[in-house]
């Protein structure tokens, strides 16, 4: 009966001390840190097709994370749909892929002090006679796609009154309705705006007149770990302020967007 006893409070003990274990712990334990990127963000996680290698800001800022606190760094693939999942469920300790910070995710994971932000852009053809400015789009007959759990399909719900919504399942379908012609224009971000102009010779960009919806880009990590978090707001505060952010950003042409303060 005694034996069993202390067994069971061994038991509890182990429990306890895990559930009491920061995440943090863990990476340092492993020698490993498992980030979380969408490996189609150009200019923030992006898989050259090419040469197989990762490339863009928070990708650079991982191996930066890493280097600090001195473990293995191992990317884990996600995206916008499946990262909320992949931190509850515990396959990566953070999500690195300049994540736009809104209200519907912001009830699910944690996010950390903004790095990046971007107002929306609107991607069309060069031979679109529908679309010459930012006051063509939200006109009768346009239609306008956005990609299914992005925050553009959330704000364009709410900011159109006139044009059609068009909610497809991923980028690439989104860029492929407007190139065939399906759709009149595409609602995007500047690093991924910045893509389109590059690669492609079709696509044409549509800038607001002013500002039409700021959006601040942060990292994501499960609730419920303030030393985790703390430490990694730490580090945040430390690229901001010895140059690491600002010099890899101009790397990556993302200075237009950075966050210093």
């Amino acid at each position: 009966m005694l034996i069993r006893k202390l067994f069971l409070l061994i038991c509890m003990s182990i429990v306890y001390l895990n559930a009491q274990e920061s995440i943090l712990d863990r990476i340092l334990i492993d020698k490993k840190i498992k980030v979380c990127i969408w490996p189609e963000y150009f200019g923030i996680s992006y898989l050259d097709k090419r040469t197989q290698k990762l490339m863009g800001i928070d990708v650079d800022l991982a191996a930066e994370l890493a280097k600090d606190l001195k473990v293995e760094l191992e990317f884990v693939p996600s995206s916008f749909t499946d990262f909320i999942s992949d931190i509850t469920n515990n396959k990566c300790n953070i999500a690195m892929f300049a994540i736009g910070d809104t209200p519907l995710r912001r009830a699910k994971v944690r996010f950390t002090t903004p790095h990046l932000q971007s107002d929306i852009y609107a991607i069309t053809t060069k031979n679109n006679r529908k679309i010459n400015s930012w006051d063509d789009i939200d006109k009768d007959g346009v239609i306008v796609a956005v990609a299914k759990g992005t925050y553009h399909e959330p704000v364009m719900k709410e900011k159109l009154k006139k044009a059609q919504l068009l909610v497809v399942d991923d980028l690439n379908t989104r860029q492929q309705e407007v190139h065939a012609g399906r759709a009149d224009v595409f609602m995007t971000d500047y690093p991924f705006a910045k893509k389109m102009l590059k690669q492609t010779s079709w696509a044409k960009l549509i800038s607001p007149n002013s500002t039409y919806h700021m959006t601040e880009y942060s990292w994501a990590m499960a609730y419920e770990d303030d030393k985790f978090y703390n430490r990694i707001e730490e580090f945040i505060s430390d690229i901001k302020q010895d140059g690491r952010l600002q010099n890899l950003a101009i790397k990556n042409e993302l200075e237009q967007i950075i966050r210093l303060k």
